[in-house]
């Protein structure tokens, strides 16, 4: 029986690279004499982006698109990418050629010796700045520390997995998906790929600091409760710093001509505790805002148009999370 692969590609504004990304990616396809699919997902995008997926699917008959209503985000559109795969395997990559496709083979390979999830781990990150460096590597190491689950460290979502998998993956129903993480989760027999991550082809990044922001609260708050649990840290250690202020200041008083001046400590104690109390509040907010967008049970993300997919194909599918509201089949 001949192996299919799926292909999940999100798309937000990549009209600069979408040929480029489209050519090198049927290019190791190809060499791979295997079936595959190239299931791309727009994301909202406001540029040009569509209309040229549009183009190839209608030329290639590997190529898949699926047009979101708007925009839903990364995680929910690799998410989207992943329930309507139809592969032995899944591989995840993004647009943007960071993650060179020329590593799938590899990945390929690595299944074809039992392995359930290939996962690609950063060893250098070429073309990107100090800071976006510094601070992915302190995310990744302060998840690791935080949570119970194993997620490696220095890797996103370009990876592989077995059918098995992704099937398990379309089980959990979470309105903030963290995909690496529930990936880890999931467990089966998992190993890593190391490479060194490009410069992005073209364009600019869809990660800003405002999304790696999100994601990295995404990733917290999926797979951690510590947080909440610095409130009760942080609230013995300033019970114990007060009683010892307090001694200080009745020693002071009873003992010495030592003036107490209170108002300046004050002032500063104050401002501190009120700032920490603030964080608190804000950090169970999050873990608040996230049982409420459980609750309200939304669709994940909704299909505007699918190209390339038959007909037969999309209405027989029982994906649950989505609303499909229109198809378009070659």
């Amino acid at each position: 029986m001949t192996t299919k692969i799926s292909v999940v590609i999100p798309l937000y504004n990549e009209e600069a690279v979408i040929e480029q990304t489209y050519h090198r990616l049927k290019n190791v396809m190809e060499n791979l004499a295997m079936d595959y699919e190239l299931l791309f997902v727009n994301d909202g995008s406001k540029d040009a982006t569509l209309s040229l997926v549009q183009a190839l699917s209608f030329t290639d008959p590997h190529v898949k698109c699926l047009v979101f209503s708007r925009n839903f985000g990364h995680q929910i559109a690799i998410t989207a990418g992943t329930d309507y795969a139809n592969g032995d395997v899944v591989i995840i990559i993004d647009a943007d050629l960071q993650d060179p496709p020329e590593l799938i083979p590899e990945m390929v390979q690595k299944w074809q010796q039992g392995y359930d999830v290939v996962y690609a781990q950063r060893i250098k990150r070429n073309g990107e700045t100090f800071f976006k460096k510094w601070s992915a590597k302190m995310f990744y190491r302060a998840l690791h520390k935080l949570t119970d689950v194993e997620i490696p460290v220095d890797t996103g979502d370009f990876r592989l997995m077995d059918k098995k998998v992704y099937n398990e993956l379309k089980k959990l129903n979470e309105k903030n998906p963290f995909v690496r993480g529930l990936v880890s989760w999931l467990g089966f027999k998992q190993t890593a790929l190391a490479y060194e991550r490009d410069e992005r082809a073209a364009g600019e990044t869809k990660y800003p600091l405002k999304k790696m922001l999100k994601l990295s609260m995404d990733g917290m708050t999926s797979f951690s409760y510590q947080p909440l649990k610095l409130a009760s840290y942080a609230g013995l250690a300033l019970s114990g710093a007060g009683f010892i202020y307090m001694f200080i200041v009745l020693f002071q008083t009873l003992f010495t001509n030592t003036t107490v001046s209170g108002w300046s400590s004050m002032i500063i104690i104050q401002l501190l505790f009120s700032g920490f109390v603030l964080i608190i509040l804000g950090m169970i907010g999050e873990y608040i805002g996230r049982i409420y967008d459980e609750v309200k049970d939304r669709p994940l993300y909704i299909v505007a148009e699918s190209y390339g997919f038959e007909a037969s194909r999309i209405n027989s599918e029982a994906v649950p999370r989505p609303t499909f509201m229109n198809q378009k089949a070659n």
